[in-house]
């Protein structure tokens, strides 16, 4: 661990009325929801950095590492981790990281999970903690897909290697300890995006429909103008203006921003659809329109458990070595998951 590690997680430990007076004086209150202090702390420290929009993709790319493994918390013990390769679309090949409790034969299907980024940010290590929490909690094996990026890999090549790795997991379930010939998905931000593409794919296809599917807050609809984009449009750590950089750097030039391998949330039947677990964080501009898909899904019959986390930011699945709110709503939904397993 290096000296600005040490540092910083004794910051995080401070007492969290000295850690709002350290970043700002106030705390952070927005729609009567007031953001987790050491999420202030970060935002704060960041302020100053040029907004990601005025970055070359290349650059953006290696910060966003550099700062999110510098935060990152370490595996959950008891898990054992397997990096490989899997064959994907065009002949290329796909890097996963395995997941499995150590302690026992998995009980329940394996997961393929998606990690958060645009399409254009993010690898197997942005979500490394937390998919060790869903396989030690959930008792499930966990796949983390490393699918390709935008700007050199545009819209579709992501979604092409996510529905290649779930029906790869399919196949290959049986072989770490699954049951054979299911899976469930689950991804944050563009992973809970693919997540939920990937399900309504299935059905379409008349393919295996996912187990259940996990979507934490996800990016569903493309088009409309849910309030929370504008509400929160310049919050930590995800703003308005970033997401349309993404979006600049993930899509072809012109591309139809309804279409159902982009946008699912513009998909008008959601009948039939896996049980879902719904997760959405109070301090983001994508809060409104996935507690919108939660609350859509249940009323096409689907069995949602829907959870909103107001103090939280996007992207707290990556902040449990330095959130305790974070940490504790990680925990949380790997036992929704488990339970979510429980009732299938």
């Amino acid at each position: 661990m290096s000296l600005q590690q040490t540092i910083a997680k004794l910051i995080f430990k401070l007492p969290n009325g000295m850690l709002v007076r350290m970043a700002g004086g106030k705390p952070v209150v927005i729609n009567g929801r007031t953001l987790e202090p050491q999420l202030q702390m970060v935002a704060w420290n960041g302020r100053n950095a040029p907004p990601l929009s005025t970055l070359p993709a290349e650059v953006v790319q290696a910060a966003t590492r550099e700062q999110l493994n510098m935060l990152a918390a370490k595996p959950e013990p008891g898990v054992a981790i397997e990096d490989f390769t899997i064959p994907g679309p065009d002949k290329n090949l796909i890097p996963v990281r395995l997941y499995r409790p150590d302690d026992q034969e998995p009980a329940h299907p394996l997961m393929v999970y998606y990690h958060m980024g645009g399409g254009v940010i993010g690898d197997l290590d942005t979500c490394n903690a937390f998919c060790s929490i869903i396989a030690s909690v959930a008792k499930c094996p966990v796949l983390s897909v490393d699918y390709r990026l935008a700007p050199p890999h545009k819209f579709p090549a992501g979604i092409d290697d996510a529905l290649e790795a779930y029906e790869w997991a399919l196949r290959n379930a049986g072989k770490y300890g699954a049951p054979e010939g299911v899976a469930a998905v689950g991804g944050d931000s563009m992973g809970g995006n693919f997540s939920a593409i990937v399900a309504q794919e299935m059905k379409r296809q008349d393919k295996p429909i996912p187990a259940m599917q996990l979507l934490i807050y996800p990016a569903v609809d493309l088009v409309e103008e849910f309030p929370s984009r504008k509400d929160f449009a310049g919050t930590f750590s995800l703003s308005t203006d970033t997401m349309n950089w993404f979006m600049e750097q993930y899509l072809p030039e012109g591309f139809d921003m309804s279409d159902r391998l982009l946008s699912p949330g513009q998909t008008g039947d959601l009948s039939d659809l896996p049980p879902a677990i719904v997760i959405t964080a109070g301090h983001d501009p994508l809060v409104d329109e996935g507690d919108d898909y939660a609350l859509r899904l249940g009323r096409a019959g689907v069995y949602v458990k829907h959870k909103r986390y107001d103090t939280l930011a996007h992207a707290f699945t990556a902040f449990t070595d330095f959130s305790p709110g974070s940490r504790k709503a990680c925990v949380e939904i790997a036992e929704m998951v488990r339970d979510m397993y429980g009732r299938l």
